[in-house]
């Protein structure tokens, strides 16, 4: 007998990259930063452990405050999650339940998840050849989601079809909601339209360019009238979502600008001479402005090199989904790792 509500039957839960117990593997398949975290963030850590018996600042108030004063927002304007994850769940809560959304038909595949679970009728809208984003197509009749930099495909758009989308949502009194979880490795970030528009919503994680997957800590930035909507949310639903420990390390890293202008340049120049050697063998690969490769490692599927990749003890990710199937996603690793990979891929995909 199954007791699962009308609701949680109807759901079709998101599918994470494999997190492997083996310690040997070399783990290029979920997008983390291959660094180790700044020392500045270990002794943040360290100096909270004594108030662990403590409740955390449910309103992450320094956190916020580190964020405004990077970005150049008031604090006012900046909401903090348990990862961007949540952040984006919350975004879907409140202000697409009930109402048709439009996103690329190729983007982030959590997002058909948490449309199904608030309710949200999302439309998927076909890519344009060479797996560019429609921006006409996605402007019709409701508010519009996407991830830019696009996963998995690693290709961004330029501010201002950003700000015809936002322009356009704006007329239908409906937001944009634009993630940008790689933003840090992209040549333009939406950051300067929030000055201009009140609809325009940026979600943020730390998980990437911060090397703080392991803590899970997410933000947005937008209008305030944004924000407390958000928390309005987040207040329905769990009142402390950063625990003491991800506060302390989140605020700590975006402080230490220095660490991060270095961490995702070395990733960068990683990402650049990977690329170019792949395709100096003729090796399909697109255009990335985040920290990984999207390369076409198969005539129709590319799973058969993903087993040999494993089997080598690289792991990468492969999407089964219609158009994608041809194509691995391949993080950026240390230099090592990133070169170790490389060499596999020419060997495997040109043998």
């Amino acid at each position: 007998m199954s007791y699962e509500s009308s609701l949680a039957r109807r759901l079709v839960p998101y599918v994470a990259g494999e997190q492997p117990k083996e310690q040997k593997l070399i783990k290029l398949n979920t997008n983390e930063n291959p660094y180790q975290a700044p020392e500045s963030v270990l002794k943040a850590v360290e100096a909270e452990v004594p108030n662990l018996r403590l409740y955390p600042d449910m309103e992450s108030t320094a956190l916020r405050e580190a964020i405004s004063e990077a970005v150049h927002v008031a604090p006012e304007q900046v909401f903090c999650g348990n990862g961007s994850d949540e952040v984006l769940a919350f975004s879907f809560a409140a202000f697409f339940s009930g109402k048709k959304t439009y996103t690329p038909s190729i983007g982030y595949s959590f997002y058909p998840v948490y449309a199904n679970l608030f309710g949200a009728v999302l439309t998927a809208v076909p890519m344009l050849d060479g797996f560019r984003v429609d921006v006409d197509g996605l402007m019709r009749d409701g508010p519009i989601v996407l991830a830019n930099p696009n996963a998995p495909t690693s290709l961004g758009l330029g501010l201002e079809e950003i700000r015809r989308l936002c322009e356009h949502a704006k007329s239908l009194g409906e937001i944009l909601l634009v993630d940008e979880a790689y933003a840090a490795f992209a040549r333009e970030n939406a950051q300067e339209l929030l000055k201009e528009y009140d609809n325009l919503l940026i979600v943020r994680t730390f998980s990437k360019s911060h090397a703080l997957a392991g803590m899970r800590v997410g933000y947005a930035i937008g209008d305030e009238g944004l924000i407390q909507s958000l928390r309005k949310v987040r207040d329905s639903f769990n009142s402390y979502p950063v625990d003491r420990l991800a506060q302390a390390a989140a605020a700590a890293a975006v402080r230490d600008e220095a660490w991060l202008e270095e961490s995702v340049k070395r990733i960068c120049t990683s990402r650049d001479r990977a690329i170019r050697r792949l395709r100096e063998a003729g090796i399909e690969v697109l255009d990335s402005q985040t920290n990984f490769l999207f390369v076409r490692a198969g005539r129709e599927d590319a799973a058969p090199v993903q087993k040999k990749l494993r089997d080598q003890g690289v792991l990468v990710r492969h999407f089964a989904a219609p158009g994608l199937s041809p194509y691995l996603r391949v993080t950026i690793g240390t230099e090592e790792d990133t070169e170790t990979v490389t060499n596999l891929l020419l060997e495997m995909i040109r043998a």
